[in-house]
């Protein structure tokens, strides 16, 4: 679903034209308007518009036709979609002129049925890049700092900063809860999930993470989405000393759901079991069942059951054995008393 309105550039001399386009499109684009090539070659640098529009017609007998291998010449204006409409009857001569340079030509009988297939590029799998989203991911690996593109919980990318700082060694398969206390984990990801949902461009809050070698280390962190078109992606910054801001506080609509969020994953005092959930974990590695385990602790099943349960829940698990695994891994356990 579109939330925002993409920028259509239509070159054309023809009112009666821009018009039609106005009216068929407003749904969906802000409409600029140039009655020349040179006009919007300029109006499109300001601009950097999701399309660009020209009408074959209005410029076909001009020498000035010539300078559309511009648009597509300046790196600032590769991402646009250059689109050119013309008559059928002029498809071998457009084609043959200007086939390298347009990405797509467009012989709809009437100025209606163009509208309708400018407003189908927004919604078709080649839909409009994302231009400012290929700018950042272009400096994504040359920022000093901590960097990770998200889809939600997802890791979808990290840049060096991060790899080394969180001591990461595989590349896929990685969630930003995997840096965060147990205890909170369903937390975040609903928080994140509202983030990425909701109207909000950033959030900005200082937090505890967990780097991988089992060490706490607060820092400052700022959720940022390149588009609020863009899916459920948004990029985080991680500050691990400094003090200043990452993304400017001033810019934008700042989310004190994700704020709160991660303030409570700080101030979670560390993880650990208590000391009757030890006993049951070990046991259960020592392959005890409910049974066993009742009669050498000397306390009823439905309590160890209920053991068993806050187990799963605080290690944000969907089986005991998952719990294990997480108390093993994370070192919560004495696994080589067991």
């Amino acid at each position: 679903m579109i939330t925002e309105k993409k920028q259509l550039l239509l070159i054309t001399n023809k009112q009666s034209m821009v018009d039609c386009v106005q009216e068929g499109v407003s749904m969906q684009f802000e409409v600029a308007h140039a009655n020349s090539l040179h006009t919007g070659f300029n109006m499109a640098l300001n601009l950097l518009p999701d399309i660009i529009l020209l009408d074959y017609s209005s410029f076909r007998s001009g020498r000035n036709f010539k300078n559309i291998a511009n648009f597509k010449s300046n790196h600032f204006l590769t991402k646009a979609w250059l689109v050119v409409y013309a008559e059928e009857r002029y498809r071998a001569e457009a084609e043959s002129r200007f086939r390298k340079v347009v990405d797509e030509f467009i012989y709809s009988p009437t100025i209606e049925a163009l509208c309708g297939r400018i407003v189908k590029l927004v919604y078709s799998n080649r839909s409009l890049s994302n231009y400012w989203k290929d700018a950042f991911m272009g400096m994504f690996n040359i920022i000093s700092q901590p960097v990770v593109l998200l889809d939600q919980n997802e890791i979808v990318a990290m840049n060096d900063a991060f790899k080394q700082s969180f001591d990461v060694k595989e590349k896929k398969g990685l969630k930003l809860t995997d840096f965060v206390k147990c205890e909170n984990v369903q937390k975040v990801k609903d928080s994140l999930r509202n983030f990425a949902r909701g109207k909000h461009i950033k959030a900005a809050t200082k937090t505890a993470l967990l780097l991988r070698n089992d060490k706490v280390r607060n820092a400052r962190i700022n959720f940022s989405k390149l588009n609020r078109n863009f899916g459920h992606q948004f990029v985080m910054f991680i500050d691990l000393m400094e003090e200043s801001e990452v993304i400017n506080n001033r810019i934008g609509t700042a989310s004190e759901e994700v704020e709160n969020c991660f303030k409570q994953n700080s101030q979670l005092t560390d993880f650990k079991f208590t000391n009757r959930e030890k006993e049951i974990i070990e046991l259960l590695i020592k392959g005890y069942k409910t049974k066993d385990i009742s009669e050498a602790l000397f306390i009823s099943p439905k309590t160890i059951e209920k053991h068993r349960s806050n187990i799963i829940k605080r290690t944000n698990s969907d089986t005991i054995l998952e719990s294990i695994i997480y108390a093993i891994n994370h070192k919560l356990i004495d696994y080589q008393k067991v």
